[in-house]
């Protein structure tokens, strides 16, 4: 028989992690663990830094008539130093848009426009449908153009998918091909993954972000995505204004019918 002081002995314990006496007891003792930390003030931290960077941040994206008209609204040197930043990005831009439009290639061109040429850039290649009926297709070559005109430092590039790849399924088209240093770096097939009909100029942004094409802090990505935000907000804004109104106007017809 085990002599008593070896004996264990059932410790009732309701919340381990409650603030109670008899848990201080027990921690005291080594019978429960101590109480971890509480996270509260470290989210509350990460709160008041995320809004510290925004507020820094809060000229990023923005054009040089969106900040002649915070004139009275900001400091003058601080609207200066972004507008000093802005010019320099525009003339960075200028000097290395070399494309500014969509290259439609041959299958005898592809090695040369393509594939040697993305040593000198990433390359982003569209696989179109041979059917015009594909609706996914005529999508991406609309949105093709318009990146290819934003982003003119990029080289974009479009050929049928039969014709650079024999007998390719229509069912892939189209098919997005990304090369870098003569590699294929990102493929995606068909625009499932990526907005479906609805891909927009945003989910091309997240594309030439992801492959290092553009930078996140790019200035036209930065203000695509705040500009949707903003479009977001007031939208949320919108409807809860119009379910406000629905709301009161429940409401007058229910006072209304009191008097029936």
């Amino acid at each position: 028989m085990a002599a008593p002081t070896d004996q264990r002995i059932a410790v009732p314990i309701d919340d381990p992690n409650a603030d109670t006496e008899w848990n201080d007891i027990l921690r005291k003792h080594g019978v429960i663990p101590e109480k971890p930390p509480s996270p509260t003030p470290m989210i509350e931290e990460a709160i008041l830094e995320g809004r510290r960077i925004a507020h820094e941040n809060r000229l990023e994206g923005k054009e040089l008539d969106e900040l002649d008209a915070l004139e009275d609204d900001e400091d003058e040197a601080f609207l200066e130093q972004y507008r000093q930043k802005r010019i320099q990005e525009l003339n960075n831009l200028t000097k290395k848009s070399i494309h500014g439009t969509v290259y439609p290639i041959s299958k005898p061109e592809y090695s040369r426009e393509v594939t040697e040429a993305s040593n000198d850039g990433p390359v982003f290649v569209n696989l179109t449908s041979s059917l015009g009926t594909n609706v996914e297709s005529r999508v991406l070559s609309e949105l093709w153009k318009k990146a290819a005109k934003e982003y003119g430092e990029i080289k974009f590039c479009e050929i049928r998918a039969d014709k650079a790849i024999e007998n390719y399924p229509d069912r892939n088209c189209p098919t997005i091909l990304v090369y870098k240093n003569g590699d294929i770096v990102k493929q995606v097939v068909t625009l499932v993954t990526v907005g479906g009909v609805k891909m927009s100029m945003l989910d091309i942004d997240s594309l030439l972000v992801e492959v290092g094409a553009v930078s996140e802090k790019d200035m036209r990505v930065v203000k695509r995505k705040r500009d949707a935000e903003e479009a977001k907000e007031e939208q949320l804004m919108g409807k809860g204004i119009k379910s406000g109104n629905l709301r009161h106007a429940s409401a007058e017809d229910d006072d209304d019918d009191d008097w029936d």
